[in-house]
């Protein structure tokens, strides 16, 4: 049982909050998906289900053990092989979720005099990866969201007193998950090879959905293969689940024998690395699907009259945590899936709803989105 003093603690704390937060089980009259990163529809393909089930068949339901012990296999090297391909680098290597790959890189790279530089809005993943390279020594700087003169500043303060053979590493999210919006890479990739910097980037929300082929916001934005550090996540557009880094083979050896989120979990169960393939076939094989989410993202963007963004996330921002959460539950029980985001979330005072679309919509469906949204603003007016 929770002992008194704690109960009364988290009590308090939740009191202090405007709503708890809890998990929902979805029942298939739950409303149409607006919340999941599901942007192609692929999870529920049984085309995704026939691959998980054959690596099950083949190679059984669980790895048995961690990578460096008897948890790789054949199935491991391939997906790894495909993802490096498709991202343009040498190797990659696969992680356990996004969040872990991110805590655990970050830390493995750098250390005492050197110094990590990330966007003041990246993913609490990349905060916490922060947090432990500061903690082992390493200088931190939050350079301001976008912002390439601040980041180019305090590099350059950074470098004025930096010992012998320090090293920098710049991160940023590809796809900044709250707001939609999409970092400038073409310039920090520039910045970063002038100042000899290891740039980062987080393409979780941009992998399978943004450019020619899928592979993200740098084939996008024209610097594809001159990123040298690439994260991507396989559980959202590619529909199964997991995480990888892309990289030269240099730094996935460092990685693979210093990134402790890596050496000390149970590697990816065979069916779904199997549902991760088979999910990246499919992102390239049907483009339509990520031409369609995107295109329903920007068709509820200028309901709304917001600026087109390449992303399929549109926020809808509200302010107080307690009406975002009552906008939402308004949304939901008219059969729309839409959640409030809150902080910790996002910071105080910025709550919002957190729409995103995929191919599994149907173009009523938004439009019956829209209609209910501005129901919502015109009773809130």
């Amino acid at each position: 049982m929770l002992p008194t003093p704690w109960r009364q603690r988290l009590l308090q704390q939740a009191q202090q909050r405007s709503a708890l937060g809890r998990d929902r089980s979805i029942q298939p009259a739950a409303g149409v998906d607006f919340c999941s990163n599901d942007y192609l529809g692929l999870r529920r393909d049984p085309r995704m289900a026939a691959a998980a089930a054959q690596a099950a068949t083949d190679h059984g339901s669980g790895a048995g053990g961690a990578r460096l012990l008897r948890g790789s296999s054949p199935i491991h090297d391939e997906l790894e092989a495909a993802l490096a391909a498709w991202k343009g680098t040498e190797a990659c290597l696969l992680f356990n979720t996004g969040f872990q790959a991110n805590a655990t890189l970050l830390p493995a790279l750098v250390g005492p005099g050197d110094a990590i530089f990330s966007d003041a809005l990246n993913h609490a993943s990349l905060v916490d990866g922060c947090r432990l390279a500061k903690a082992g020594g390493a200088h931190l700087g939050i350079y301001g969201h976008r912002n390439l003169e601040d980041l180019t500043a305090q590099l350059s303060n950074w470098r004025a007193s930096a010992p012998p053979g320090a090293v920098a590493l710049v991160a940023t999210d590809a796809v900044f998950s709250m707001d939609g919006d999409v970092a400038a890479l073409p310039g920090l990739v520039a910045l970063c090879e002038v100042q000899g910097a290891l740039l980062l980037i987080d393409e979780a929300h941009a992998t399978g959905l943004l450019g020619a082929n899928g592979a993200g916001l740098a084939q996008l934005q024209g610097v594809h293969g001159r990123v040298p550090l690439v994260m991507g996540t396989l559980g959202k557009a590619l529909g199964s689940f997991g995480a990888f880094v892309c990289c030269d083979q240099v730094l996935r050896d460092h990685l693979l024998n210093t990134a402790r989120g890596f050496i000390f979990s149970t590697a990816l169960p065979p069916p779904v690395v199997a549902a991760a393939l088979e999910g990246l076939r499919l992102a390239r094989l049907e483009p339509w699907r990520r031409e369609r989410a995107l295109a329903l993202a920007q068709t509820l963007r200028s309901a709304l009259g917001q600026p087109p963004q390449p992303s399929a996330i549109v926020p809808v921002p509200v302010g107080p945590d307690a009406e975002a959460v009552r906008l939402a539950r308004s949304l939901q029980a008219a059969g729309f899936d839409v959640r409030a985001v809150r902080p910790p979330t996002v910071p105080e005072g910025t709550a919002r709803l957190r729409i995103t679309t995929g191919a599994h919509l149907e173009d009523g469906q938004v439009e019956a989105l829209i209609l209910a949204l501005h129901a919502t603003s015109a009773k809130r007016a």
